[in-house]
């Protein structure tokens, strides 16, 4: 006796994380959704000739959708129905220096959001992190990716800690990147930045709200060393997170 499944298509929105070749005319995309966390749909056909405005130009990296999908938990692979734009970006796509920061929070999302479940709290986040992205003076484009990378930890659970008044008030002050928290005394392994560049993590971490980004006057050197301490931080507490293609050109970008 053959039985019938019948899938219900559901309604969510998402952001696409990296999309791949598929056969001759057909996508790929891995996505974050709000519904169902990660997910990989093919896209049938996108590729063909189209009009100009067609789906395939939604379907690219950091693109916010509303979709209408399948979802068959047994799979690994759903389908996509439909989507149409959540959000036309005014800036996003089209420049250079914040479609750089878009790509590196793209790889990193695609690196750390790997479970197939709802989050919603994540999601939130990630869709106010790129609304705001597209919208914001170049003085805060700068330090965003920094924002960013300190933020997001707080949703996998080893978010670095604020360290106390008697800590900061000290000469010498590090922060350990194994165990996420500053320390007075130098880590026995070499697991941690120190100097200038712990004192501007803790001058980060108050940041409430990425306006006030331009208060963090940094450097591109200063910079660059931070983001190389943070990706660290993340390789030190995430299996198989390797390394981060899109680091180089976001920062000759904002060089």
């Amino acid at each position: 006796m053959q039985i019938e499944v019948f899938l219900m298509t559901h309604k969510t929105k998402g952001i696409i994380l990296r999309t791949i070749k598929y056969g001759e005319t057909s996508l790929i995309a891995t996505t974050f959704t709000e519904l169902f966390g990660v997910q990989t749909y093919l896209v049938n056909g996108v590729r063909k000739i189209q009009p100009k405005g067609g789906k395939i130009i939604m379907l690219q990296p950091g693109a916010l959708l509303d979709m209408e999908v399948y979802h068959n938990e047994l799979k690994n692979m759903q389908r996509l129905k439909d989507c149409n734009w959540s959000l036309v970006y005014t800036h996003l796509l089209s420049d250079v220096i914040k479609n750089s920061v878009l790509t590196f929070i793209m790889e990193l999302l695609f690196k750390t959001v790997r479970q197939p479940e709802s989050d919603i709290n994540l999601f939130n986040f990630c869709e106010d992190s790129l609304i705001y992205l597209d919208k914001c003076k170049p003085s805060h484009t700068a330090n965003f990716a920094l924002y960013f990378s300190l933020q997001l930890p707080q949703f996998f659970g080893f978010k670095i800690e604020s360290p106390s008044i008697e800590k900061t008030s000290q000469d010498k002050i590090y922060l350990d990147l194994k165990e996420g928290k500053f320390e007075n005394e130098k880590p026995l392994h070499h697991h941690f930045i120190e100097g200038e560049l712990a004192l501007q993590t803790i001058e980060l971490l108050k940041i409430m709200h990425p306006d006030e980004l331009d208060q963090i006057k940094l450097n591109k050197e200063i910079r660059r060393n931070l983001l190389l301490a943070y990706l660290e931080y993340f390789s030190l507490h995430l299996n198989d997170f390797g390394q981060m293609k899109s680091l180089k050109i976001m920062q000759e970008v904002l060089s």
